[in-house]
């Protein structure tokens, strides 16, 4: 570490407990994941090995109750282990953040019978989980969708393609909105499906400009069967549990953004004071020393922000005027922040050995998953003023 290198982020954890967890995933991060990050991220690799430590581990149920096997940990907790895996690797902290979302419908609003069958399994079982809500034609517009499911008996027949679904096609389940009634947000459902669930399948994995290691895929329906015991909540109340999710969503794609940043803030600072030019250290000239105080300030403002929506959370209050500041200040933070490492690591941060640019494709997705930032500001704007006269 140089005199001017990047040093370790001080947390300020709220019990013993969380401290321990906090070196854990620092301890795992740095010998599980970041070491293969570069390698696998250019290779597409899933690490489907490491979500089965992780889940070993009890970090796949962080915010959840331990009832069914959670680890009762607050969301401002599990935010900031979030954000530590995702300065590791960005695919790993989206899929804990991914399999986090998958599982909020049925710990939230599942019955006692669903959550004490399902739950341990998906919790710590080693399974992995998928959020099916987006589709073809439907992207912002969620409640547009037309992944229909159709009542048999005491099944339910699904038909239609969610899109740009993360661990589309492996996926041990998935977490799937399909409407069930009229027209708009009120008949839509929520249904488990399991991932070998006959009728179901997935098509090849997007080419994406960044996270190559992320399967993200469309997933069909082609008559899937499953019984009214898997159906989440009541019938219709399927895109409220769906907002409710994303609510918290948005909260792990902030703090996985601020992990994106934070690593590219220290791959500059260690580059900036490890070359020299003009017979002193880069880091010593004004110019990029007041870039990366405006990266560190960006970053811990972002911290800030999405920590302070994350005990609102905690406390039961309203967070969702909240959540969105968070999740568009911190994507956009990311972006900033990423573009600029690039810069200062010049001709270097723009090829693929130095994990600058690789950072800076990756942020990208960021300002667009779990509702783009555009998204993010009429949610913003409707808290401020209301909703918009027609």
């Amino acid at each position: 570490m140089t005199e001017y290198g990047p040093q370790p982020v001080e947390r300020r954890m709220p019990t013993e407990e969380a401290r321990d967890l906090l070196t854990l995933v620092r301890e795992l991060a740095q010998r599980e994941i970041r070491p293969v990050a570069a390698e696998e991220e250019e290779s597409g690799r899933f690490p489907r090995e490491t979500f089965t430590l992780l889940s070993e581990s009890g970090l796949l149920s962080l915010p959840y109750g331990e009832e069914f096997g959670g680890g009762e940990q607050p969301y401002e907790v599990y935010l900031q282990i979030l954000e530590e895996l995702a300065a590791a690797r960005l695919t790993v902290g989206l899929g804990v953040s991914v399999h986090t979302l998958a599982c909020h419908a049925l710990a939230h609003y599942g019955s006692k019978e669903q959550c004490a069958e399902h739950l341990p399994g998906m919790f710590a079982g080693g399974l992995l989980g998928a959020y099916c809500l987006s589709e073809p034609s439907s992207g912002s517009d969620a409640a547009a969708m037309r992944t229909r499911a159709v009542r048999d008996g005491d099944d339910w027949v699904l038909d239609g393609t969610k899109a740009w679904i993360t661990h589309g096609g492996i996926a041990d389940f998935y977490t799937v909105m399909a409407r069930t009634g009229k027209e708009g947000p009120r008949g839509i459902t929520a249904f488990l499906v399991p991932g070998d669930a006959e009728g179901l399948s997935a098509a090849a994995p997007e080419r994406k400009m960044g996270m190559g290691g992320s399967p993200t895929a469309q997933v069909h329906f082609d008559g899937v069967r499953v019984p009214d015991s898997r159906r989440i909540g009541e019938e219709g109340q399927g895109f409220a549990i769906a907002l409710d999710a994303l609510n918290s969503g948005r909260l792990g794609i902030a703090a996985c953004a601020i992990g994106v940043a934070q690593a590219a803030l220290d791959e500059a600072l260690a580059h900036t004071a490890g070359r020299e030019q003009f017979g002193r250290p880069v880091s010593d000239f004004q110019g990029v020393r007041f870039m990366l105080a405006d990266m560190a300030t960006q970053i811990e403002a972002g911290r800030a922000l999405y920590l302070a929506a994350a005990r609102l959370r905690d406390a039961g209050e309203p967070f969702a005027r909240q959540a969105a500041m968070a999740k568009l200040f911190c994507t956009d933070t990311a972006m900033k922040v990423t573009t600029d490492a690039v810069q200062l690591l010049g001709g270097y941060g723009y090829t693929r050995d130095y994990p600058a640019e690789r950072l800076m494709r990756e942020a990208k997705v960021l300002q667009i998953v779990e509702g783009t930032n555009q998204i993010q500001r009429v949610v913003i704007a409707r808290h401020l003023t209301g909703p918009e006269s027609r």
